[in-house]
């Protein structure tokens, strides 16, 4: 009966998040719904430090403990990556580094559509430092996208690779990082480079390679657009600003356990890492502008990210915990892993099966972060019943998450992307599809073989 009404859960959940709901409501009130469920049934019990005594007031009083312990840690990390990215946008350093990395893109104006493909590693290298999807996105539209228009790419074909650099949410930045590296019991420096990394170089190119062709394909079946009058526009901050956004990533490795350059240990955790590039961002704008009311008052974009980030995002990943606690009171994690064990699927199975559904969930909400962090928590349990290292199950769903986002017609970077290149959402998240489907599927099998 336990599963069953888990089963129903997820199928509701789901149903409402292709109907339009808010992920962030859906999830809080099925969560408690199932945990409730879970208690009348006799499953599960709230997993409280503290019990109030009465049943129902332990279902907010979890609540308030997940605030707390969220807020504290990855929630509190999450925000400060918020108020930096924010600031950067602010003082024009995004756009720098954006307009700096286009550059090499005119040693390729023999063939417009290898000058597409070459540009999707550097994009992806750019999601790393800005790890907004929509952000870099609108970035990019601004920038990349008059390059490509002017070198010949069709306006369809010029979105499909802007937003398929948001394809892969790796880096220390990133939000779904940062609580998939939580998961997995690492530290975010750890995880990025022992694990993302390795597997995101092979995939950036397998991406690039199956939109070239897809492109070019594409382009020749499409009627001829009219001329292209896209103007590139010029970033306005100094060039040094190009160096801010990359900064915090630049801090976390050099202090990190795989360095040690002052001979003693130096460890820095991203939160103090953003702060500190918040703080240097800060003199580098002293210095440019010498105004320091205007200084003062520019602080504001900050905590104004910091407050954005907690609205969207760390909202999510406690409505999304709330879920995955009602999901494992009611038995369904058990019966997932004894049902695999039935089928004869093993690990292997049982983690294609979580990698499919994070994949489809993100492709019907539009959201890698709620796919994610409503499925992730479920991960590190099922992999202590196999004897597996939590990354093994963590890492494949983590980078699912965004590759299901970047082919749906309703996430926010397609819309963004496909309303300034003139170009319908739908078209561009089939323009999208087969990339992504190869590179889910390389994804998964070059993770078997790390």
């Amino acid at each position: 009966m336990g599963v069953f009404l888990a089963i129903m859960g997820i199928a509701v959940v789901g149903y409402l998040l292709v109907k339009g709901y808010s992920p962030h409501a859906v999830l809080l009130v099925v969560g408690l719904l199932l945990i409730a469920a879970a208690q009348l049934l006799g499953t599960g019990t709230v997993p409280l430090k503290q019990g109030t005594g009465l049943a129902p007031f332990d279902w907010f009083a979890f609540l308030r403990q997940s605030f707390s312990g969220t807020l504290s840690g990855v929630g509190l990390m999450i925000m400060a990556i918020g108020g930096f990215v924010a600031y950067m946008d602010k003082i024009g350093a995004s756009e720098v580094l954006v307009d700096l990395a286009v550059k090499p893109l005119k040693i390729f104006r023999f063939n417009p559509h290898l000058a597409a493909a070459a540009f999707m590693p550097l994009g992806q290298a750019l999601f790393v430092a800005i790890p907004s999807a929509a952000g870099l996105g609108l970035l990019l539209m601004a920038s990349v996208f008059p390059v490509l228009r002017r070198l010949g790419v069709s306006r369809l074909s010029a979105a499909a690779v802007i937003s398929c650099c948001t394809a892969l949410g790796i880096g220390p930045a990133s939000a779904t990082t940062a609580t998939a590296a939580e998961n997995s019991g690492m530290d975010m420096v750890s995880f990025f480079v022992q694990y993302q990394l390795p597997i995101t170089i092979p995939l950036s190119l397998i991406c690039a390679v199956t939109l070239y062709f897809i492109n070019v394909w594409g382009d020749r079946k499409a009627p001829k657009e009219p001329e292209h009058i896209e103007k590139a526009t010029g970033a306005k901050a100094p060039g040094i600003y190009a160096l801010l956004p990359i900064l915090p990533l630049l801090l976390l490795v050099v202090f990190s356990e795989l360095f040690q350059p002052f001979g003693r240990p130096i460890v820095l955790d991203t939160t103090t890492a953003m702060f500190l590039s918040f703080g240097v961002a800060l003199i580098f704008e002293g210095i440019r502008h010498r105004n320091f009311k205007a200084l003062m008052a520019s602080v504001k974009e900050f905590w104004s990210g910091m407050a954005e980030m907690f609205k969207t995002v760390v909202t999510l990943i406690i409505a999304a915990e709330l879920f995955a606690q009602g999901l494992i009171a009611l038995g369904f994690l058990d019966a997932l892993v004894q049902g695999s064990i039935g089928l004869g699927m093993g690990w292997i199975g049982i983690a294609a099966l979580l990698v499919l559904l994070i994949l489809l969930t993100s492709v019907l909400m539009g959201s890698g972060n709620a796919s994610f962090f409503a499925f992730g928590p479920l991960a590190p349990g099922i992999a202590q019943q196999f004897g597996l290292p939590a990354v093994k199950l963590v890492l494949p769903m983590n980078l699912a998450a965004s590759i299901g986002r970047t082919a749906s017609p309703v996430s926010g970077v397609l819309i963004a992307v496909s309303e300034l290149a003139e170009v319908k959402p739908f078209e561009l998240a089939k323009r999208n599809a087969l990339p992504m489907l190869i590179v889910a599927v390389s994804m998964f099998v070059l993770h078997l073989v790390q």
